[in-house]
């Protein structure tokens, strides 16, 4: 059976493999990648996560291999990720309470809604890849909640890799504004893994310290007492299945985030990894 897979990535920095390792897994089964990002820009690889040579600080070797940092850099640079679609033109905005006529606004956000719910229903899964990019464009953007809420709310399978898992962490319905992953077991870029010093961005000079927040942190308070967060710091792979959530801690979980994915998809998968 064919598939179709919704892929977000930030206009401000993807890691490459984060990208790479689900995307051969799609590729491999023949899955139809549709690609999309904020505002429609062309997304681009962080130069770090195509550089062989390049040490991660925080683990003190290089997390790229030689042959994934020459596949990341043919596709950063073929014309696959050329056309994404743009969220900000699909996607609806919810109004301010402030805003001129905010009752009917509101009424026409709403059905807005509605016929994303039915756009969303032509694929099979959505999933955020990971990188520093998606701490500006992602994380917070009220319009990638709503695409996430659409595939939960249909129980389709909701995926993110590292710092993508912060978008699950504040999807949440506006009455009850509960995260989505509460009562779930979920994993992401764990406390050790975060860089002290050189959190970059792609299209901006600026460079920072440690990331503006700790992933973990958030985690552990979104999953709730009956939910768990999962850094399986010490092991060479975390990636947790607790349906319809597909998570990947990092960089080294990639490829097994893609298999993980597909057999969510093809076998029934609904619980791996803890």
């Amino acid at each position: 059976m064919s598939r179709k897979i919704l892929v977000i990535l930030s206009e401000h920095g993807y890691w490459g493999e984060e990208l790479l390792g689900p995307l051969t897994h799609f590729d491999q089964r023949g899955y139809e990648v549709i690609f999309a990002t904020p505002t429609g820009g062309r997304p681009h690889a962080l130069p770090p996560s195509m550089d062989a040579d390049y040490v991660d600080p925080p683990l003190g070797r290089s997390v790229t291999t030689p042959e994934v940092a020459k596949l990341t850099r043919e596709l950063d640079e073929s014309d696959r990720l050329d056309a994404p679609l743009d969220i900000s033109a699909w996607v609806p905005e919810r109004p301010y309470v402030s805003d001129d006529d905010y009752l009917r606004a509101l009424e026409a956000y709403n059905r807005q809604l509605d016929e994303l719910s039915e756009a969303v229903a032509v694929y099979d899964t959505i999933l955020i890849v990971g990188g520093s990019g998606p701490i500006v464009d992602l994380a917070n953007n009220e319009r990638v909640h709503a695409l996430i809420l659409a595939f939960f709310k249909a129980g389709k399978p909701v995926a993110a890799e590292c710092y993508g898992v912060a978008c699950l962490a504040f999807a949440r319905d506006w009455e009850d504004r509960r995260s989505i992953i509460w009562g779930k077991h979920v994993t992401g870029h764990c406390k050790e893994y975060d860089y002290k010093d050189g959190t970059g961005f792609l299209g901006t000079d600026f460079v920072m310290g440690p990331p503006p927040y700790p992933l973990e942190y958030i985690l552990r308070d979104a999953t709730g007492p009956e939910g768990r967060y999962h850094g399986n710091f010490g092991r060479e792979t975390s990636v947790i299945v607790d349906y319809p959530f597909i998570t990947g801690r990092s960089t080294p979980d990639s490829f097994l985030t893609g298999q993980k994915i597909v057999e969510t998809l093809e076998n029934g998968l609904r619980r791996f990894g803890w």
